[in-house]
């Protein structure tokens, strides 16, 4: 049987090769790291998380990308497998020790009969006779892909800018000052209440950090850069700083539900959040603060934050530029590219934002790749689960506007937006109430439909 050829092995190739591999569909997998690096990977492994350790939310009840998690357990995902098994608290959220994951997912492909590796960049469009090719380069796609693509498409890629947190030595924290809790102490996956370090400014604290983040010396951009707009969902921390004095309280830096252990009856005018990096617990990432500060005014900036004042730096802040597709107008609903079906495309070049969504755009690519090559009809997962949520977004629910750079399709995580509305019914409920029963009513409707998917599918969960 011909092969699958795979281009990238971060979250979405990884998770694309390893659901054609379960189908008996053998794959190339193609990664250029470390033959060609990148301005955001450090290593050669595969699934490498590049900017937070965070699967975010594992609540599949209340929250979107909990319910994703729990849809992609079901279909068997490696991602979700070794996300699980190399878990580190974090209250409420699913986050992972980085290296442990990437490597146990490289050495779980590379030791699959049916997976080939090989090294190098793939310069340009896939040779013509690799028939079947999913493209899951990521943000980060290398000039001369990206550029064969544009001129394919005769559509210019869009583009983005990502940022990059961030991590802290934990010795290096003064806990003298700061204190272990998790918001409104709520245990998670791996977690105990108190997964989170926290350090407390007072007004004044607050107002003098706020200044230092406007005011500090930042990188400049390229020329080519200056048009690109920032992702909502992972915005620098000091252009939340710029929007309003109160942003960060009411972002990143929200005091609500913490209590500062050391002084109980005071509350926290502010609060920085820590979250631990890897399994060890030697370090901890800095939560929401992504930064596009230089690496010397990062030092300077954070040690003013109460208990950071000795912080050592395991890796500083920084900034790179993401591209993705205009996919309702490039891709069809099977994530293939309309100028060359050959080629289907998963992961954050699609318009998906996140590492979960991304993988989860892998899963369904890769599935959709076997049945094609298995000759077995594939249906789409319903626009009710959360898989049909972002496809339908990325393919075909997103609304075509315009504005001033001639398209407003925007990199997206999921949420309960994308999902077709319920409704609910019986006795009256309050809004607290309501708003809780709503979520429930998505996340239950999504299960059932996910499961009877598959059970109809190409692939069913491992046993």
């Amino acid at each position: 049987m011909k092969p699958i050829h795979i281009i990238g092995a971060g979250m979405a190739g990884s998770e694309a090769a390893w659901q054609a591999v379960s189908a008996g569909v053998p794959v190339v997998l193609h990664e250029m790291r470390p033959v060609v690096g990148t301005d955001a990977h450090k290593t050669d492994g595969f699934a490498e998380l590049v900017c937070s350790n965070s699967f975010r939310s594992d609540d599949a009840e209340q929250n979107a990308v909990g319910l994703l998690h729990a849809e992609m357990r079901a279909a068997g995902s490696l991602v979700m497998a070794m996300a699980d098994r190399h878990q580190v608290p974090a209250g409420g959220a699913l986050a992972v020790d980085r290296d442990g994951f990437s490597a146990e997912v490289t050495a779980a492909l590379k030791r699959h009969p049916l997976v080939s590796v090989e090294r190098g960049e793939i310069a340009g469009l896939p040779p013509e006779d690799w028939d079947s090719v999913i493209v899951a380069t990521g943000p980060l796609t290398s000039p001369a892909l990206a550029s064969a693509i544009g001129t394919l498409t005769g559509e210019e890629s869009l583009a983005f800018f990502d940022a990059i947190a961030p991590i802290v030595h934990r010795e290096s924290i003064d806990m003298s000052k700061a204190w272990f809790q998790s918001r409104y102490d709520k245990q998670g996956p791996g977690g105990t209440g108190k997964d989170y370090i926290n350090c407390p400014l007072g007004r004044e604290q607050y107002e003098t950090f706020v200044r230092a983040l406007i005011d500090g010396e930042k990188t400049n951009f390229k020329e080519w850069e200056t048009s690109t707009p920032y992702f909502n969902g992972c915005l620098p921390i000091e252009v939340m700083a710029e929007r309003g004095a109160e942003t960060l309280r009411h972002g990143p830096m929200k005091p609500r539900g913490l209590t500062n252990a050391h002084d109980p009856a005071r509350k926290p005018y502010a609060v920085v959040q820590l979250r631990q990096d890897n399994k060890l617990g030697t370090l901890y990432n800095m939560v929401g603060f992504q930064t596009k500060l230089k690496y010397a005014e990062q030092a300077r900036v954070f040690r003013g934050i109460p208990g950071l004042e000795n912080a050592e730096f395991a890796r500083l802040g920084g900034l790179h530029r993401n591209t993705f597709l205009n996919s309702p107008r490039v891709l069809d609903d099977r994530l293939r590219l309309k100028a060359m079906p050959r080629l289907r495309f998963a992961g954050q070049i699609t318009g998906v934002e996140g590492y979960v969504e991304s993988a989860a755009m892998g899963l369904l690519a890769g599935r959709m790749a076997a049945a094609e090559r298995l000759g077995v009809s594939f249906a789409l997962p319903p626009p009710v689960t959360a898989h049909g949520a972002l496809i339908n977004h990325i393919t075909g629910g997103h609304i075509e506007t315009t504005d001033h750079r001639g398209s407003s399709f925007q990199p997206m995580n999921v949420n309960f937006g994308l999902f077709p509305p319920v409704e609910l019914t019986g006795k009256r409920l309050k809004h607290a109430e309501r708003a809780v029963a709503r979520k429930h009513a998505y996340t239950s409707r999504a299960i059932d439909a996910f499961r009877n998917w598959l059970g109809n599918g190409l692939l069913r969960a491992a046993e």
